[in-house]
């Protein structure tokens, strides 16, 4: 099997599997707890019916829109996720160069693999990045400062995550964001010695952010360690307005899922918002993001740009989460498995079968516009 022989995300899936070690794709694949929340962020799609109307004029279909005060081409992006080069060698570049081509927004993490600057330098298409407010509030200065200086079209905000979520899988397999060997996944390493080679011998791994910064050069027990002492649990809304003073553009704030703290969001300065349980990865039994769109939709929507982030594998996911009240999507697996799979072409495969499936629902629904989009095509089943 080979991207050519995917016909869908979750094709990738299997195939991304095999191209992994056992431990790496059990750490791209798994959730918190039971991973309940991780299944029912897919799974609530179906929960929501299209409802088609006829003898419409679909020749065309239009996809464009603006995301942050930027032309895209179509309302998905890429959700930013860490340290890329653990599934694939070109790691964030090899996004940054599909995203360009597909007209989207790309996210780099702070935990990337990549720099602030070289991720910049990648692609001509907007970025941004993701930020925490960190114990050292210098640090946090340095890459607002780092962002700006680059061009970068926003900030967002990770909220949801004053401590790691549970992830068993991790704790059983032996990796995080610095693997660590275990001698049960040894044999599955060994298969994969140009990982093992990228890891061990040309550190591809490390957070280079991280270790680039104005504190990299003070840290004695590594990057991993160093971030996770600077979480700081006693963030408040006031800490989001200081943000907000410090960048003075468009601020997203990444891992609401209610009303009441969108609200918050949008009075502390941010212009928009990820609906998203970080992937079923923090918190468990919290709702899907597409089932929280409709009520913050109604009560916000001209307030904030409202970005559905959690299980996207379909086209028809993405139209329905448009019809609810969203202004987009974004997908973190949905990049991650043809990334695994196939570097920059199996992104752009992966791109272009959802984009695909975008448009021909569209089609079939008898809507050709995007902006058309509202409650009159979707219902919830009964």
């Amino acid at each position: 099997m080979n991207i050519k022989d995917c016909n869908n995300i979750m094709d990738f899936r299997h195939l991304a599997r095999r191209r992994l070690p056992d431990s790496v794709f059990h750490y791209l694949d798994g959730g918190a707890d039971d991973e309940w929340t991780l299944g029912r962020n897919t799974d609530a799609f179906n929960d929501y019916e299209l409802l088609p109307t006829q003898l419409s004029d679909v020749s065309t279909i239009d996809l464009k829109t603006t995301l942050f005060g930027q032309a895209v081409d179509w309302p998905v992006m890429i959700a930013p996720t860490g340290a890329s080069k653990l599934f694939h060698r070109d790691g964030e570049c090899a996004v940054i160069r599909a995203a360009d081509k597909f007209g989207m927004v790309y996210s780099l993490s702070t935990l990337g693999t990549t720099t602030i600057e070289a991720a910049a330098d990648a692609g001509q298409g907007p970025q941004m990045f993701q930020i925490y407010v960190f114990k050292d509030r210098g640090l946090t200065q340095e890459f607002v400062s780092r962002c700006r200086e680059k061009n970068y079209a926003a900030l967002c905000l990770t909220v949801d995550t004053p401590v790691a979520g549970n992830r068993e899988r991790d704790i059983v397999h032996g990796v995080s964001p610095k693997p660590r060997l275990k001698w049960r996944g040894v044999i599955s390493y060994s298969r994969h010695p140009g990982w093992l080679y990228r890891t061990l011998v040309r550190k591809d791994l490390e957070l280079v952010n991280i270790t680039s910064s104005d504190a990299g050069g003070t840290i004695r027990s590594g990057a991993a360690e160093y971030i996770n002492s600077q979480f700081d649990r006693s963030l408040t809304w006031k800490d989001v307005e200081w943000l907000a003073g410090q960048w003075d553009g468009p601020l997203v704030i990444k891992g609401v899922q209610t009303v009441d703290d969108c609200r918050k969001a949008a009075n502390s300065g941010a212009t928009a918002v990820m609906l998203s349980n970080h992937g079923g990865r923090q918190l468990e039994s919290t709702p899907a993001p597409v089932d929280c769109i409709a009520k913050v939709a109604d009560a916000l929507h001209d307030r904030l740009e409202i970005i559905c982030d959690g299980g996207v594998r379909r086209g028809t996911h993405v139209v329905k989460a448009l019809a609810l009240g969203a202004n987009a999507c974004s997908i973190g697996r949905g990049y991650l498995y043809p990334l695994a799979a196939g570097g920059q072409a199996g992104v752009e495969r992966g791109l272009t079968l959802l984009k695909t499936e975008v448009e021909r629902t569209m089609a079939l629904l008898g809507c050709d516009s995007i902006h058309k989009l509202g409650e009159r095509y979707v219902q919830h089943r009964r």
